[in-house]
């Protein structure tokens, strides 16, 4: 019994300073550099770490993203903080914080002329309404963030293993799928038409093998079919045009956002796929 308590603190001995060597908060700043830098991002924007839920309201402002503790707690390596800091990233590109206003003022103004029971108003501050539009706005910011981590030379297959690790829903736990199955998926459709290289080129870790056992059925049975995978493409490249449709916009109005290298950026991540 001795013998087996020694073995396993010296095994612990060897594991715990392998992961207390990764300090996750200390890196934020020289990975989100190197994606500023890589992608031709204003020079003066800053990564701040907070508590709670980061709010990025002003970032297009004041150059400052706040990245939230409780989202770097699932990142076990530069990848993964990658992951991390180009959801944000992608939030703020996509003018997520702006929508969002809008919907609150929109919410606010229905509130003001219906009354509570109204069933528009109901509608529109139901708890579904809410969690669709967010997971939407989600998805949206992983695929930008997908493209940034790219472009930094960051493996973007590390944003499914970081939605992965996130909690995710009972009914997930219940049929035994990955957590936040539906937007894992979704990056990982756009990888596999828009980046098949970096799909082949893997990931090392046992959460992104578990999510390949339940990816890996759906992308064979659509592959074995010539409508499913008919319909896969068209709305791919339904997504690209959607992108190229952006960066028309951004053209158009010099940047809603007010970030100087937004159309310059968007552009060449339109035209980097490798389809």
């Amino acid at each position: 019994m001795k013998k087996v308590l020694t073995a396993v603190f010296f095994a612990l001995i060897m594991v715990l300073p392998a992961n207390a060597a990764y300090d996750t908060n200390a890196r934020v700043p020289v990975v989100g550099k190197q994606i500023v830098s890589k992608n031709g991002l204003p020079s003066t924007i800053t990564f701040k770490i907070v508590d709670t839920y980061a709010d990025n309201s002003e970032a297009t402002t004041k150059k400052v993203i706040q990245i939230s503790k409780q989202d770097l707690v699932y990142a076990g390596n530069d990848n993964e903080v990658a992951a991390v800091i180009s959801h944000e990233l992608g939030n703020v590109m996509n003018s997520q914080i702006s929508k969002e206003k809008f919907r609150n003022l929109a919410k606010a103004a229905l509130a003001s002329t219906l009354s509570s029971d109204n069933i528009l108003n109901t509608a529109a501050n139901s708890e579904f309404a809410n969690n669709k539009i967010s997971e939407k706005d989600a998805m949206d910011a992983d695929i930008t963030g997908v493209d940034l981590m790219i472009t930094a030379g960051y493996n973007p297959l590390a944003m499914v293993v970081l939605v992965t690790k996130m909690p995710g829903s009972t009914w997930e736990a219940i049929k035994g799928d990955p957590s936040n199955a539906k937007r894992a998926m979704n990056i990982y459709d756009y990888l596999l038409y828009n980046y098949p290289s970096k799909v082949k080129a893997g990931y090392a870790c046992n959460e992104y093998r578990f999510f390949l056992t339940y990816a890996d059925p759906i992308v064979e049975k659509r592959n074995s079919s010539e409508r499913k995978l008919a319909k896969f493409q068209k709305e791919q490249a339904k997504k690209k045009a959607e992108r190229a449709k952006q960066i028309a916009k951004y053209k158009a109005t010099g940047g809603l956002n007010g970030w100087d290298a937004t159309y310059t950026l968007l552009e060449t991540f339109a035209n980097s796929s490798e389809n």
